[in-house]
């Protein structure tokens, strides 16, 4: 269908909610009179962000059931990780149940901060590497050229990792503004592009580098670098009124990607190749909201762990038996509409 979004790997985590009383508007409704009640006690208490301490950590139904704040709203739900391709074809679902847990005791599982949003993102980057351990070990021959992720998953750590341990070409993760590690060089912008000591406009790329005994290196040129022919070939002239530099050919400025993978995932941020990656993050959730409102996940009458287990699980295969039937259909987007299949 696509060979490259079918060499990618994306990752997200949803939440599965339960059929238990906290999931009750009301249940909501007598927390923010709680929250409203001590506002006016405590001057500076802002009861809308106060709800968020207390709400319990898990349903009285069944502990696995975890207070999440999940599309802007907080609810009690079983969290759950969802490896797709660029597709949107699911390649591997993993429910964070106590099996996961005893499996992975790194993982750290309570509130750590006053922010949802922050422990949000906090769960989402635990549990990456965790699954794409489990993933890689089930599935050792399986490679993947490019991950995609939204910005939780912006680390250092990470970084290291997919482009390491995991064998990943690029990383396609946007730069999280939020994070204490976003500080950069003076004389970079926020893409890691170099920028002119003059005029602080960005540099140019143009190529990449290599030689014997050397790293790769990203040589960028100056914007007003300009190429013209003449006898000998083809080569480059500075046109600056106030050149940086004494060089006819214009400043260049070599970068070691390696030194920062961060800022160098493989691939140059905020490039057309970049951008028209990055769009295809929203295929892994377009899956998701398929299993939830197609395949029945959402609206489930339970609260059983196993049961949203194995009702997650059939989602996933029902969705790899639509692949199967588009493909005998000869027309394998179709696999996208299910509804259409299943008339």
């Amino acid at each position: 269908m696509d060979a490259e979004l079918a060499d990618c790997l994306i990752f997200d985590t949803t939440g599965i909610e339960s059929y238990v009383a906290e999931n009750n508007p009301k249940f909501m409704t007598s927390k923010l009179r709680q929250a409203k009640a001590l506002a006016k006690l405590t001057p500076g208490f802002d009861p809308y962000k106060g709800i968020y301490t207390l709400l319990p950590s898990h349903a009285a139904a069944n502990s696995a059931v975890k207070q999440q704040y999940i599309n802007g709203h907080f609810c009690y739900a079983q969290k759950a990780g969802i490896l797709t391709n660029g597709l949107g074809i699911v390649r591997h679902i993993t429910l964070f149940d106590e099996d996961f847990k005893k499996n992975h005791p790194e993982l750290l599982v309570e509130k750590r901060s006053d922010d949802p949003d922050a422990d949000k993102e906090l769960g989402d980057a635990k549990t990456l590497l965790p699954v794409l351990r489990d993933f890689h070990n089930a599935h050792p021959s399986l490679r993947y050229a490019t991950f995609l992720g939204d910005a939780a998953f912006d680390s250092y750590e990470l970084y290291g990792a997919l482009l390491g341990e995991y064998g990943f070409q690029r990383a396609v993760i946007p730069i999280n503004p939020r994070s204490v590690s976003a500080a950069r060089p003076a004389d970079l912008n926020e893409h890691g592009i170099p920028l002119c000591p003059r005029d602080s406009s960005p540099f140019v790329f143009h190529s990449i580098c290599r030689g014997k005994n050397r790293s790769m290196r990203l040589k960028f040129i100056c914007p007003k670098a300009q190429r013209i022919k003449s006898p000998n070939g083809v080569s480059w002239r500075c046109r600056c009124d106030h050149p940086c530099s004494t060089s006819a050919y214009g400043r260049c400025v070599y970068i070691y990607p390696d030194a920062d993978k961060r800022l160098y995932p493989g691939i140059l941020r905020n490039s057309d190749h970049w951008r028209s990656l990055y769009s295809q993050r929203v295929s892994v959730e377009r899956s998701i909201g398929s299993f939830k409102a197609v395949l029945g996940v959402a609206h489930r009458k339970t609260a059983n762990t196993p049961t949203s287990k194995a009702d997650l699980f059939l989602a996933g295969i029902i969705q790899l038996l639509c692949v199967l039937l588009a493909g005998a259909f000869h027309d394998k987007l179709l696999f996208r509409r299910i509804r259409r299949l299943a008339a």
